[in-house]
């Protein structure tokens, strides 16, 4: 019951900066406006963090972070002739598949229907 009450009081807070945002109105300076948005994010999301699914999301957040780590990212060069032979196989598969609807185009109206362009 304390995580929904924790959670409640962050989406409150999280409203209340919004709130604030649009009662201040456009009288008011733009810094103290965005503060006021900033400070409720800031707030709701300090409060709903030190519940439990907000313990968990963190825990959730260092794990990924860590496998991110392990990741052996491919170098500059590697990523290139990677994208080369990509780029390499639409190109054949564009062609092949303008032959394909040519020739099909051509069985097709001349041959079976006999519909001749003119």
């Amino acid at each position: 019951m304390a995580d929904i009450i924790r959670l409640a009081v962050g989406a409150a807070l999280l409203t209340g900066g919004v709130v604030a945002y649009y009662w201040l109105g456009e009288n008011a300076n733009l810094l103290l406006r965005v503060l006021a948005i900033i400070g409720g994010i800031a707030a709701g999301a300090a409060v709903a963090l030190t519940s439990g699914p907000g313990r968990e999301f963190v825990a959730f957040t260092r794990e990924s972070v860590g496998e991110v780590n392990k990741v052996v990212w491919p170098a500059r060069k590697e990523t290139m002739q990677t994208t080369a032979a990509v780029f390499a196989f639409v190109v054949v598969m564009a062609v092949f598949l303008w032959i394909s609807d040519k020739s099909l185009e051509w069985v097709l109206y001349d041959l079976v229907l006999g519909w001749k362009k003119s």
